[in-house]
């Protein structure tokens, strides 16, 4: 009797058990008809629950790779918008930054300026909530940018760590944030030494013969990998450019067009496309070590392009690049997604052949060599690839 009650039971809870699984998988599937961007971001979000954990991270901290990711999510809730977007943002901040406006894990006395990035965040945070939180935060990061330790002639030391020292990284890092405080809280008081960062890197860190830029300037040229003629390291790598591309795209967001220094911006991002694209791969993509092609492990690599696409795309819709640009730009993407991307059973996008990390100096000792960077680890949806690809996908509204 039990027996004749239990089977009919038990298949129903098993049709019902069945029904729920595909029901959230069909949650977890990623539309193939949905645009690039929201794509790749629905990918992060199934890859990383919470957004503290981009990047593998197991706790919470506060860094500039978060502060890249979401930035593009800010920019993809914008033109997309969508409540999961701005809460997988803003929980990042909130999980971060405190009641009374402190940051966990951030330190404002080591000055790296690495650190300054993710500040972005705060500012539509504050704009819309008007909790004093945020604006402490902006003022504690603020204070930091007062602070840094500065070469003689007035550059930004990328840490405290490395005196002396000027990366392209740091001018992505720190400059955008520094040049949307300075408009939006001190009558834009500072652009004249937001821009004069970028004239010290155009000044000591290009090559003439390629018009590239190295990825790093040791101004008082003490450091092994620095030459010590000119100051600058060996080699180009791509992803420093690509940091540099978009901190000229991002900050030119604050220069009004009658600012002494907003031409002079322009045209560095002017310069700067000009030489990239004489890089460019025919598969639309660059090279890790950017001018020297498929030689000695060199390979194409994905946030160099990203960023490079996202920088040209913004520069053409902005009006500060010709519309060659833009070609280039699609050329770029459709490169990507032809060659560096792969899409999963459920949809979701992962990004290859990314540079997981690179740096110069340290411990152990980074010396800036074309093998170095072509030996660095690679990541598979590297978020110093994700955010650009995001960011570079609204630009093409791809």
């Amino acid at each position: 009797m039990k027996n004749n009650i239990l089977k009919p039971l038990i298949a129903v809870l098993l049709i019902a058990f069945v029904s729920l699984q595909m029901n959230a998988q069909k949650d977890q599937t990623i539309s193939k008809k949905l645009k690039w961007s929201e794509r790749m971001a629905l990918s992060i979000m199934m890859q990383h629950k919470e957004s503290y954990m981009i990047d593998d991270a197991i706790t919470p901290k506060w860094d500039y790779v978060h502060g890249l990711v979401l930035t593009s999510f800010d920019e993809l809730n914008k033109k997309h918008p969508n409540q999961k977007y701005s809460a997988y943002s803003k929980t990042y901040v909130d999980k971060l930054v405190q009641q009374d406006g402190t940051i966990d894990t951030y330190k404002l006395d080591t000055y790296n300026i690495d650190m300054v990035v993710a500040g972005r965040l705060l500012f539509d945070l504050y704009v819309t909530t008007k909790e004093a939180k945020y604006l402490t935060a902006l003022q504690t990061l603020r204070k930091q940018i007062e602070e840094q330790p500065r070469t003689a002639s007035g550059g930004f030391w990328h840490k405290k760590i490395y005196p002396n020292q000027m990366w392209l990284d740091g001018l992505y890092m720190g400059e955008p944030f520094y040049a949307q405080y300075t408009v939006t809280f001190e009558d834009g008081k500072n652009l004249f030494d937001v821009a004069k960062q970028f004239e010290l890197i155009q000044k000591n860190a290009r090559d003439s013969k390629t018009g590239l830029f190295y990825h790093g300037w040791d101004e008082s040229k003490q450091m092994p990998w620095a030459n010590k003629t000119t100051g600058t390291s060996s080699n180009f790598w791509s992803r420093s450019l690509g940091w540099y591309a978009m901190a000229l795209v991002d900050v030119l967001d604050y220069f009004p067009k009658d600012h002494p220094k907003q031409k002079e911006l322009v045209s560095y991002l002017n310069q700067l496309a000009n030489n990239l694209v004489k890089f460019q791969d025919k598969s639309g993509l660059w090279y890790q070590v950017t001018d020297k092609g498929a030689v000695g492990g060199n390979y194409l690599e994905a946030s160099g392009t990203a960023m490079f696409t996202y920088a040209f795309a913004k520069g053409v819709n902005k009006g500060y690049l010709p519309k060659k640009f833009k070609t280039a730009a699609k050329k770029a993407f459709s490169g990507m997604t032809k060659h560096l991307i792969k899409v999963g059973q459920n949809g979701e996008v992962t990004i290859t052949q990314a540079c997981a990390v690179a740096g110069l100096g340290g411990n152990p000792y980074r010396d800036g060599s074309f093998e170095y960077y072509v030996n660095e680890r690679k990541k598979d949806n590297d978020p110093k690839a994700t955010g650009p690809f995001i960011l570079a996908a609204l630009e093409l509204n791809k």
